[in-house]
């Protein structure tokens, strides 16, 4: 960054590791991509500065706006001094005396080589100032010209897509008060035709799960850029003489090594900030009994599932006074009296006998229309103008958390929930778009509330559900332990979901389970080995009324969770990898360590040749030799033919690192829908 002169400073670089450089070989390099001064411009360098506004000469999207009562501001920030706040931190103190504003930018990388931005605004001036844009911004080479975003619906999240970066801007915005189904999730540029094993790339998220912008743009000028930042609804942030804004987090990072490159900063990060216990194997009863709570049936669940090695029992929702559908009680948030009529004692004393914690489902942030609270506090219900409610969705309203008393109500709830029973865990709900109130208020709200329980009941574990996987952001994270990925259980589905979640995030921190036959979701029917293998790598579990398997059902999920236990310090600290494959009918992903890796092989439908290429193994060391076999899962794939190649029926074979990354191996004849893991132990 060049923060020579009065001027706003920019960056020179963002990118591969220069080495250690001294002052005067900074100041050299400054002045040797200094830019010409282009025809029909300004009179003057023009230099994209952490700031980029139209004082400077700039006219793409500006990094801040607002106005205060007589109209807009045009700020032109001076630099008043940079602070170092740590070794690898620096704060720099912007101001206009004119305008009275100050903006302080801390920009931080950590030694994973992830970029932390995020700005304060301050307003100096007698009048008030109303806050409309305040964004982080980071230059591109020439070389980015292809960008990788997401998209999706409930059930089918982060769908990729792809585009070539032209002059113009690519700008995504989530409007949904909360990450939504749609996320753009992670907005990367590269250059031409990168993938997960090649290619340089440049990736940004911003770490909030309110409404949010990502954008990339390109200009004639030939400054490109990535920016992202909250969306602030006009009058949202207004801030008298004195007050300050904050905005959330933007992570940032490059990687010359494609997409896992990205992955291995991001996820190094994350588990450094927010370790986890062991994943514990959960059952949660949502498909498995849906409202039906009796006592007798969830008591029988439990033990089956504690009989097959399953370490905590979730009780979905259905618990709460008069909440036999999805129509009424949000809110109420006590035990039925009637479906309970010793409260959830009797259920939670045999969980624990049988040798598994407890967790509840809770949705604090809604409220049905038949619920008391909303009968007693109409005025508590989210809306954008008072003499009218949003419209409905799923049958119910979101809760005002941002109104003191609704939040002291529900913090009070959850509480005496916590304090009666021995809960280690909440599966945390959210069903539905806001439409109508303050996002940024809701959402800041909601992170008090979980904050407040977390530190009254320390230990206390969350799962971050809303509606499946519609709040999956690094802000939400830094608060809770587990994502929901996605409401479907369909093993097809997922391994799309999961493989692009995983670019973000870590699989341990990611929920992913064994779901029946035939998905509620899409009515898909699969076979029971690539329901197994799906839900392996991550914090697994079973979603599944287990009265109805079979034995050998029951003896194949037995397999499969001792496989887990035995695997899960593996696949929860090694490094995630994923093959490009030349067939996208076939997927390859896995996660490696220094002396193991575990790797699927995934045929999602029928392949383009008759015998597919040898599958590569990416990402093993190339001077290790490794004995590869394959894993019996409880339950194996079906296959083409009998005559599977040799190797696979001699016990597995003995090759190098580096062999396995550049040949491979021949594969049985998956048949479509079918899942084959191996294991690569080093010799």
């Amino acid at each position: 960054m060049d923060a020579r002169g009065a001027g706003v400073p920019f960056f020179l670089h963002w990118g591969s590791d220069l080495g250690a450089a001294s002052d005067a070989e900074l100041a050299r390099l400054a002045d040797a991509i200094a830019p010409a001064v282009s025809p029909s411009s300004i009179d003057g360098q023009l230099r994209l500065s952490l700031v980029p506004l139209e004082s400077e000469g700039w006219s793409g999207l500006p990094g801040f706006a607002g106005a205060n009562d007589a109209g807009p501001l045009s700020p032109a920030f001076l630099l008043t001094g940079i602070e170092q706040t740590s070794g690898s931190s620096i704060l720099v103190r912007l101001a206009d005396e004119t305008t009275g504003l100050e903006l302080d930018a801390s920009i931080g990388i950590d030694s994973h080589g992830v970029l932390e931005c995020r700005s304060t605004v301050t307003n100096r001036a007698p009048a008030a100032f109303t806050l409309s844009r305040l964004a982080v911004t980071l230059p591109l080479p020439a070389r980015a010209r292809e960008l990788l975003d997401f998209t999706g619906r409930w059930s089918h999240e982060r769908r990729p897509q792809r585009r070539s970066l032209d002059h113009g801007s690519w700008s995504r915005q989530s409007r949904h008060g909360r990450t939504g189904h749609d996320s753009p999730f992670v907005l990367v540029a590269g250059t031409e035709g990168f993938g997960f094993r090649s290619g340089e790339a440049w990736a940004l998220h911003v770490a909030f799960s309110g409404d949010q912008h990502l954008s990339a743009d390109s200009h004639a000028t030939g400054h490109a850029l990535l920016s992202g930042g909250e969306l602030l609804a006009p009058g949202e942030v207004r801030l008298d003489r004195g007050q300050s804004h904050r905005s959330p987090a933007v992570v940032a990072a490059w990687s010359a090594d494609g997409l896992d490159g990205i992955s291995a900063r991001f996820h190094d990060r994350v588990r450094e900030r927010h370790p986890l216990p062991v994943r514990k194997v959960i059952v949660n009863t949502w498909e498995a009994v849906y409202f039906e709570h009796a006592v007798d049936r969830l008591t029988s669940l439990a033990e089956t599932a504690a009989a097959v090695g399953v370490e905590r029992f979730v009780l979905d929702d259905g618990w709460m006074t008069g909440r036999t559908d999805d129509r009424r009680a949000l809110g109420d948030w006590t035990v039925d009296p009637d479906r309970w009529p010793g409260g959830l004692h009797p259920l939670i004393d045999r969980v624990h006998a049988l040798g598994m914690d407890f967790g509840l489902w809770v949705e604090p942030e809604m409220v049905s229309l038949d619920s008391d609270i909303a009968r007693a506090h109409p005025d508590w219900l989210l809306r954008g103008r008072a003499d009218r409610l949003p419209q409905p969705w799923r049958q119910q309203f979101a809760l005002d958390l941002g109104n003191p008393d609704a939040f002291e109500n529900i913090l009070g709830q959850l509480t005496a929930l916590l304090d009666e029973y021995p809960i280690a865990y909440l599966k945390w709900d959210q069903n539905r778009d806001l439409l109508g109130g303050s996002s940024l208020r809701q959402t800041r709200a909601t992170y008090r509330l979980m904050d407040g329980l977390r530190e009254r009941h320390p230990g206390l574990e969350i799962e971050s559900c809303s509606s499946g996987g519609a709040r999956v952001d690094l802000g939400v994270l830094e608060r809770t332990d587990r994502i929901w990925v996605s409401d479907t259980n369909d093993p097809l589905e997922r391994q799309s979901i999961q493989r692009w979640t995983g670019l973000l995030l870590p699989p341990e921190y990611l929920g992913s389970h064994l779901g029946a036959p035939t998905a509620h979701t899409t009515g898909r029917t699969s076979d029971m080995g690539l329901r197994l293998a799906t839900a392996f790598f991550l914090s697994a579990g079973i979603e599944w009324d287990l009265g109805q398997a079979d034995a050998a059902d029951l003896a194949a999920i037995r397999t499969w969770i001792a496989l887990y236990k035995d695997s899960r310090a593996l696949l929860h600290s090694g490094r995630t990898v994923r093959a490009d494959a030349a067939d996208p009918a076939i997927l390859v992903h896995g996660v490696v360590a220094p002396d193991a890796a575990i790797f699927a092989v995934v045929c999602l439908a029928a392949p383009r040749d008759a015998v597919p290429a040898p599958v590569l193994f990416p990402g093993l060391d190339p001077d290790t030799s490794y004995r590869v076999e394959v894993l019996d899962l409880g339950a194996g794939p079906r296959v083409m033919q009998d005559q599977p190649p040799p190797w696979t029926s001699s016990g597995g074979l003995v090759l190098s690192g580096r062999v396995l990354g550049a040949v491979g191996i021949a594969m049985p004849l998956l048949l479509p829908a079918q899942a084959l893991v191996l294991r690569c132990v080093a010799v």
